[in-house]
């Protein structure tokens, strides 16, 4: 039976790196051609005998095919990859710092690492031409623990979070079976993708699926729209683009047209209805919203432009607590407390309500920050926003916040369209235009940044 469809999480050596397709078949396409399934092992068996001695190693790469090669690599040692929630210097240094024993890899000059970080004793750069070593298949054990992926923050400090090889095959069988409808049976998928590797939702989409399905991905993390529209010209049909909710924004609005895709999946934000929409009328495919976090991995998928409830991955079951939901799932060792608030229906499904931290009473009244954010950006001419509540209080209450960007509407203009939807007790005090929100490489605003934008305006 095949990594991609055994679900079993016993302790058995796993064969990742070509259990899907034949050792010819691509694993890793750009505009310079294709890398074939062999020449990957080949590459992790020669750049994992001369890796250094340690137990941990922050992955940086940027190029996605690199950073394949070193995620299995450093795998390949028994060592395990350390992905930091960003790529600042201080939270490397902040992973670094908790665990010892830990170094630095990353593509040298083309890494776009913190200054000064390759020059640190500690720090790997891979050689524009990566060793090869033939030798025996590829193999980790089910339960050897091949990642700790971080939280990134948005909610408050980034906490660590582990991830076994079972865990993830059992994972990534689930997800190629939630998307497999978007493509013709049997076809081998091409992936673009524009979230970064480091990120969980980019490990699962664009990094299991090509080492545990017969799945390829574009090396690049294309960011402008010409840059994801080039990307997707150089795969091969079917193609698959893995975004999130800022970046198809930004293509609906940029006007670009699309080679024919097989599907859209998107995460890491909400995505609305009337987006969702928008981009299936224009780009001619679904659009597939994908459910999880860092702790969970994905566990649920939805058509968001037809559906607003979530249907679970088979064997996923939710149980709502007062202050969050209980996830219990094949592909995780026990179960994981999340914040987030849902209401189970009759056929399985479940409906998302928010988070109880996101719930607001004030003046005997009630709201959710997602519902206020959402009313926020469905003012004509605000092109992004955001609605946060402060720490500080005012008269015994903690105050509403905004922060907006637009090219035409003042605060004065944007705060009488917000009247019109929303309870004056929760109109934002203060509500600030700016320039630019400071989203992260996935699109999330961690809190600290909205604060220190706040302050600096």
């Amino acid at each position: 039976m095949s990594a991609v469809t055994q679900h079993s999480t016993q302790a058995v050596p796993v064969e990742f790196a070509l259990p899907a397709g034949a050792a010819s078949g691509c694993l890793a396409f750009d505009a310079d051609g294709e890398v074939t399934r062999a020449r990957f092992a080949a590459q992790v068996r020669g750049l994992a005998a001369q890796l250094p001695a340690g137990t941990h190693a922050v992955n940086l790469c940027e190029d996605r095919y690199r950073f394949l090669v070193a995620f299995c690599a450093v795998a390949m040692r028994s060592q395990v990859n350390l992905l930091p929630p960003n790529r600042t210097r201080a939270a490397i240094d902040e992973v670094r710092q908790q665990y010892p024993g830990s170094y630095c890899i990353g593509d040298g000059d083309a890494c776009g690492c913190p200054a000064g970080l390759d020059s640190d004793p500690h720090f790997v750069a891979l050689p524009a031409q990566l060793p090869v070593l033939e030798g025996a298949p590829l193999r980790v054990e089910d339960a050897a623990v091949v990642a700790i992926g971080f939280t990134s923050g948005s909610t408050g400090q980034p906490t660590a979070n582990a991830k076994t090889m079972a865990s993830f095959r059992v994972g990534t069988a689930q997800n190629l079976a939630a998307l497999a409808s978007l493509w013709p049976a049997g076809a081998a998928v091409q992936v673009v993708a524009t979230v970064p590797p480091q990120h969980m939702y980019g490990i699962e989409l664009s990094v299991l699926l090509p080492l545990l399905g017969d799945v390829a991905v574009h090396r690049g993390r294309p960011f402008f729209p010409d840059d994801i529209v080039r990307a997707l010209q150089s795969a091969r049909a079917p193609r698959l683009l893995v975004t999130t909710p800022v970046h198809l924004r930004a293509l609906l609005e940029s006007g670009v047209a699309l080679p024919p895709l097989a599907g859209i999946v998107t995460a890491t934000a909400p995505l609305s209805q009337e987006l969702a929409a928008q981009a299936e009328a224009r780009f001619g495919c679904e659009v597939r919203e994908a459910f999880g976090s860092t702790e969970t991995c994905i566990f649920a998928f939805r058509r968001t432009a037809r559906e607003s409830a979530w249907t679970p991955c088979p064997g996923t079951r939710l149980q709502p607590r007062p202050d969050g939901t209980l996830v219990c799932a094949p592909h995780l060792a026990q179960p994981v407390q999340l914040a987030d608030l849902v209401e189970l229906q009759e056929d399985g499904r479940f409906i998302l309500r928010g988070r109880q931290a996101d719930l607001l009473e004030i003046a005997g009244k009630r709201a959710s920050l997602a519902d206020l954010t959402r009313r926020l950006l469905a003012v004509p001419g605000v092109r992004d926003g955001a609605m946060f509540q402060l720490d500080t209080r005012a008269g015994g209450v903690r105050r509403i916040a905004a922060v907006f960007v637009s090219d035409t509407l003042d605060a004065a203009a944007v705060r009488e369209a917000l009247r019109a939807g929303v309870d004056p007790v929760f109109l934002p005090r203060p509500l600030r235009r700016v320039d630019s929100l400071p989203r992260n490489e996935t699109g999330k605003l961690p809190r600290s940044a909205l604060l220190a934008l706040l302050q600096s305006h």
